[in-house]
């Protein structure tokens, strides 16, 4: 017959040097919500950055190469670069996609002097192009605060 006895009156009482159990629902200390938020900060100023603080060396040059990939090819398209204040929602949501590049985005009047050309369909695709690194860019952020937070492995 099974004694219903709890388990640690079978097996003895804990070690002293054991570490005490910690709930389930305890709050995330701050310290590492500071953390979390200073490496988002980071992978969205620097594709990958975020990552490489995280020490995962692999993810951090994959975002980077595919973000600057993204934004450079838009660029050398002569893709538009929206700016803030930009006409109506699509504007609006586009500058909200470019800004998402970081650093690409802030360069972007260095590395596209000539301005953009949409007479071309290259420029419209370069457009498209530059949108895309900047949501690429902010799923890293998204997976680094998510690492660093310790919601994901």
């Amino acid at each position: 017959m099974i004694d219903d006895a709890p388990i640690e009156s079978i097996a003895g009482p804990p070690a002293a040097h054991s570490e005490p159990a910690r709930s389930e629902s305890a709050p995330v200390q701050p310290a590492r919500r500071n953390s979390a938020a200073v490496i988002a900060a980071a992978a969205w100023i620097i594709p990958g950055l975020g990552h490489l603080l995280l020490r995962r060396r692999g993810k951090a040059a994959a975002f980077f190469v595919a973000v600057a990939g993204l934004a450079l090819l838009g660029y050398a398209m002569r893709g538009d670069v929206f700016v803030p204040g930009s006409d109506g929602p699509f504007g609006m949501l586009g500058f909200l996609a470019d800004i998402g590049g970081g650093i690409f985005y802030v360069l972007s009047r260095v590395i596209e002097y000539a301005g953009s050309d949409l007479s071309r369909s290259a420029g419209d695709y370069g457009t498209r192009l530059i949108a895309a690194a900047g949501i690429v860019n902010m799923l890293a952020v998204i997976d680094a605060y998510e690492t660093a937070g310790r919601r994901r492995t």
